[in-house]
């Protein structure tokens, strides 16, 4: 099972790497030759340690100096455009999952929304996608790095001297054996730290949306004492990450300075029976300080990869979420000058995921092409629901709904929604422009057009006594306006789009009796002219 999933999330990072594999490759060469050149500058110290014991010149020192300045200057160069390369990798998938994730999005219909917090998803696409940049980035820059080192080293140090770098080495298992013990604990407390930071953003969300409805009622002390909650359980997750990390990491590194310790104390008499030359010794230190830091850096390396991991089986979770209302595999085109606006319905029910009562149940009319109607009912009676299986927001079974006598789930969703104009009852805003939230469906309409759809919505007069007029600002979800102007915003909104159906569900509520009635004889005096 572990085998499956770890190979199943490699593969998913090669998907994700494999467009960028130029860019990735030119960083990996970057570093072989980086470590080549590493390996080479202590064998060149080395050999000036040795002809310098046999004749001491302040001429040869410099030529060495020298040598040893241009490589190392060339080594920095070169390190530097591996790092640019690799991390440059890990932001372009960043930036393609963030778009990836936010198209995929797109495609699903609204019961998602309301089964996944838009918190969580938030979370997934910023903490997640930034995990999994820093795995493809800084992760796969260490192992490359560390996989060179000791590919490049070791040779040359047993070319030196077998036994003291075998002495040396010896503690490296030991080293991989605490680090399988800690991983499993680091990947779970991970996973935990990632999910409450999720619960505490959608708080924030929720909060920051719902603060007028906190203020009524004065619940600033409840939110207050939530949102502590929540972030004492995330701090409680982030500190026992945090435990893990300081009880391994240390353990790593000191474990790899032990073999440092060890050259110390055996290679000194190793040249006392000559067995190795002062620069052998020399070369040695070098070289085993060398693998320190990638020896240390596996730890931080570790964690980036089960941060990672965890991060991709998040935002994997999203990408297998397939758009239950789709295209039907033959579905037709329907032109929107060809559609009339007749809806049928025959034995429509529906019933929604998790209940057992139906929200609607055996309907059966028929609304003509032009013809206006209203569907009265109590609170609960499925009204809303109605309204919402038109356009297909809701995923209903074929041969249930009828436009212009096609079957509403054999018709393309781009043209069957762009002949529907819907006002649910939240009217929502986007935190723009009232002229750009009037003309959202139909973004290059005209102010003219604009102002003709307000005018009919009766929003038009008190838009012109808003500071900048149409150019206002409404804030998020448009806060800044009333109930009533949003409902009426909305209708112009409708209204623009100039579809043949339009549905209007309790789109008037929050509009007093008068301004009602006038906004009704505006739209059948609109509709008598067409």
């Amino acid at each position: 099972m572990n085998t499956s999933f770890i190979n199943s999330r490699l593969k998913t990072l090669g998907a994700y790497l494999r467009p960028h594999w130029r860019s990735m490759l030119l960083g990996v060469v970057a570093l072989l030759v980086v470590n080549a050149l590493g390996v080479y500058i202590p064998l060149l110290i080395r050999d000036s340690v040795d002809r310098l014991r046999q004749a001491f010149t302040f001429a040869q020192i410099w030529h060495y100096v020298w040598q040893i300045i241009l490589l190392s200057s060339i080594v920095w160069f070169i390190r530097m455009a591996s790092r640019v390369a690799i991390f440059g990798v890990g932001r372009q998938v960043e930036y393609e999952l963030k778009q990836r994730i936010f198209q995929h999005l797109l495609t699903l219909e609204p019961a998602y929304f309301s089964l996944n917090t838009s918190g969580d998803l938030m979370n997934r696409a910023t903490s997640d996608v930034d995990s999994i940049r820093r795995l493809v980035g800084f992760a796969i820059l260490s192992l490359v790095n560390t996989f060179f080192a000791y590919g490049m080293r070791l040779p040359v140090m047993l070319g030196i001297d077998v036994s003291l770098t075998i002495a040396a080495v010896a503690v490296y298992p030991l080293m991989l054996l605490v680090v399988q013990l800690f991983s499993k604990r680091l990947q779970e407390q991970q996973r935990d730290v990632q999910e409450k930071l999720s619960d505490l953003s959608e708080l924030i969300q929720e909060d920051t949306s719902g603060i007028a409805l906190i203020k009524i009622y004065a619940q600033e002390e409840n939110e207050r004492r939530a949102f502590r909650q929540q972030n004492q359980q995330l701090l409680r997750a982030n500190l026992k990450l945090v435990q893990t990390r300081n009880a391994l990491f240390p353990l790593i590194e000191a474990l790899s300075y032990v073999s440092f310790l060890v050259l110390l104390a055996f290679g000194t008499s190793a040249i006392a029976r000559g067995e190795i030359t002062v620069g052998d010794f020399v070369a040695l230190l070098i070289l085993v300080e060398q693998l320190v830091f990638p020896t240390a850096l596996l730890g931080f390396t570790i964690t980036a990869y089960q941060r990672g991991e965890v991060s991709i089986d998040r935002v994997e979770a999203i990408f297998q979420a397939q758009p239950k209302i789709q295209d039907a595999p033959e579905s037709i085109s329907l032109a929107l000058e060809r559609v009339n606006g007749a809806i049928e319905a025959r034995h429509l029910s529906y019933t929604y995921p998790g209940s057992t009562f139906p929200a609607l149940n055996d309907l059966n009319f028929t609304i003509e092409a032009g013809e206006t109607i209203a569907v009265v009912g109590s609170i609960g009676s499925g009204k809303s629901t109605l309204a919402n299986t038109i356009p297909r927001l809701l995923d209903i079974a074929s041969g249930q709904l009828f436009l212009d006598g096609y079957d509403l789930t054999q018709i393309q969703l781009a043209d069957l929604r762009r002949a529907i104009a819907y006002v649910p009852q939240d009217s929502f805003l986007f935190s723009n422009t009232i002229q750009d939230n009037i003309r959202y469906g139909d973004p290059l309409k005209a102010p003219s057009e604009v102002e003709s759809a307000a005018k009919i919505s009766q929003i038009h007069p008190e838009i012109l006594t808003f500071p900048q007029q149409y150019e206002t600002l409404v804030g998020e979800r448009g806060i800044t306006l009333s109930g009533g102007q949003r409902q009426r915003t909305a209708l112009a909104r409708a209204l623009l789009t100039d579809a043949p159906v339009l549905i209007l569900d309790d789109a008037l509520s929050s509009v007093d009796n008068q301004t009602a009635t006038q906004i009704l004889q505006n739209l059948s005096s609109t509709q008598e002219k067409r």
